[in-house]
C-alpha cells in the first residue's frame, strides 16, 4: 500500500484508521544483547519510550550505552490500535516512530537518555526529521512519571538555551504521558545490526550539553 501526501497534522480519534486487536509479532529476544524484548522486564528496571525521527537509529543510540537492559522499536502517541508500519507511514494513525528503553537508573539514570536524545536529533523541525516528512517523524518524549516529566521539561528547557544562543529555532519537542507502545514490525527490530549498511537520516545540531 503506497500513501502520498501525507498529513502533517496528528488525526483525531475519529478521524484516525480503525487498526485490529491483533498484537504484533516480535521475538523473543534482542538481537545485539540478547535480552529479552517484551515484559515482564526485571523489576529493578525503567522505561522510557522516545521519539526523534527514523526508528532504526534512534534505536542503535541507546541498545550501546552502558545500563540499557533492552530496546524496541514500535509505534505511541496515536490512537490507531496495533498499527502496521504502512499505516502509521500514511499519516492516519496519530502514532510516532518511538523507541522503547529499559534501562537500570543506577547505571544509566533518565538524564543521561535525555542528553543523548537531545544530542543526537533535531528537536526544532516540528512534523519532521531531516528529509524525512511526517507526523511519526515528530520529536516527543513520552514519561512514566512527573518525576520523569519534570526532568524532561527541565532538560528540554536547558538544551533550548543552549540552541538559542546558537541562533537555532525553538524546540518543538512534545512532552506527553506514556500511553500504550505498539510493537513495531519483526524487521524492524534492531535493524541496524542486522543490516549495518541500512539507512540512518539521524543527525543532532552540532548543540552539545
Amino acid at each position: 500500500m503506497i500513501f502520498s501526501d501525507k498529513p502533517l497534522t496528528i488525526p483525531s480519534a475519529e478521524e484516525a484508521l480503525p487498526g485490529r486487536d491483533q498484537k504484533m509479532f516480535v521475538p523473543d529476544a534482542h538481537f545485539v544483547n540478547g535480552n529479552r524484548l517484551t515484559a515482564p522486564f526485571p523489576e529493578n528496571l525503567s522505561q522510557a519510550v522516545l521519539g526523534m525521527g527514523c526508528f532504526w537509529g534512534a534505536e542503535k543510540k541507546f541498545w550501546q550505552l552502558d545500563g540499557v537492559y533492552t530496546t524496541a522499536v514500535g509505534y505511541a502517541a496515536g490512537s490507531t490500535p496495533n498499527p502496521s508500519y504502512q499505516e502509521v507511514c500514511s499519516g492516519l494513525t496519530g502514532h510516532n516512530e518511538v523507541v522503547l528503553v529499559v534501562f537500570d537508573e543506577a547505571v544509566c539514570g533518565y538524564e543521561k537518555l535525555l542528553k543523548v536524545f537531545f544530542e543526537n536529533h533535531n528537536p526544532t523541525q516540528g512534523m519532521g526529521q531531516g528529509n524525512d516528512k511526517g507526523t511519526q517523524y515528530r520529536s516527543g518524549i513520552y514519561t512514566f512519571s512527573d518525576e520523569q516529566k519534570q526532568l524532561a521539561e527541565k532538560i528540554k528547557a536547558e538544551f533550548e538555551l543552549l540552541l538559542l544562543r546558537n541562533k537555532l529555532p525553538e524546540i518543538t519537542t512534545e512532552i506527553l504521558d506514556a500511553g500504550e507502545f505498539f510493537y513495531a514490525e519483526e524487521y524492524h527490530q534492531q535493524y541496524l545490526a542486522k543490516n549495518p549498511n541500512g539507512y540512518c537520516g539521524m543527525g543532532g545540531t552540532g548543540v552539545v550539553f
